[in-house]
């Protein structure tokens, strides 16, 4: 897990790694967490949730110390669909932090969806992480480090892709949505672990879309074809050690 990595400078964007995709998106979502004492985590966040091919992010609505919080599937923990009966579902579970990822340790999180979605969203996550979890094993998660060059537009194939994509169906009856135009943006290079489809290389080809230097990105920005989709290889990145199993465990 790091925190305030996955956003843009202005804090209105979400950064995706060059080959990572966005299989479901909701902007009515409330995160929460228990057992901090990091000011920026205290309190509920409202925001935007974002189910990827690598990892869980929530991009906040307001900046009060907490802009973007990042969940890759290795790092995650028990997690659990609560089902109160005088509340609405939620989903909560514990978080392993990144080293140098801009927090220390495990946190409890909790993610609830005011519109509805909890059940599909959890199932989804599951799916996810069991798919990525057949490449590689974790234990402990890799250091964060930043990702170097630039970042640019995200071409509209990473945001929400095909109905299968590698063996993955997203349930888009219950997450009909797509991140607007202008706020989904991507780095230059490509994930530093493993997502649902494996280890995937750079796509290749320079952007069409130009960078976007910190602090200068708007809203008005138009998508444009982009080169080819991620090409697999067998390239594997620096060896991690032993995930245990992820289960969605269910209570009332």
């Amino acid at each position: 897990m790091s925190l305030n990595t996955a956003n843009t400078p202005d804090g209105k964007g979400v950064l995706i790694y060059n080959g990572e995709a966005i299989l479901l998106y909701t902007k009515h979502v409330t995160m929460s967490f228990n057992h901090t004492n990091m000011t920026a985590l205290k309190g509920k966040k409202n925001g935007s949730l974002y189910l990827t091919s690598h990892r869980i992010i929530f991009v906040a609505q307001c900046n009060d110390g907490m802009r973007s919080f990042s969940m890759p599937f290795f790092a995650l923990r028990d997690v659990k669909l609560e089902q109160p009966i005088l509340s609405p579902n939620y989903l909560k579970g514990t978080i392993q932090a990144q080293p140098g990822g801009n927090f220390d340790g495990e946190v409890t999180w909790k993610l609830s969806f005011s519109k509805g979605g909890c059940v599909d969203f959890g199932q989804a996550l599951l799916q996810a992480a069991d798919m990525a979890q057949r490449y590689r094993p974790y234990d402990a998660p890799p250091a964060y480090a930043p990702a170097p060059g630039n970042f640019f537009a995200a071409p509209p194939g990473y945001c929400i892709p095909q109905q299968n994509y590698h063996g993955f169906t997203a349930p888009t009856h219950a997450f009909p949505d797509q991140p607007p135009a202008g706020e989904v943006y991507m780095y230059e290079s490509p994930p530093p672990y493993p997502g649902i489809a494996g280890p995937a290389q750079q796509v290749s080809g320079p952007p069409v879309v130009p960078p976007y230097p910190a602090g200068q990105i708007g809203q008005n920005v138009h998508y444009q074809p982009y080169g080819h989709p991620p090409i697999p290889t067998q390239n594997q990145p620096p060896a991690y050690s032993g995930l245990s199993q992820l289960v969605l465990q269910v209570s009332v």
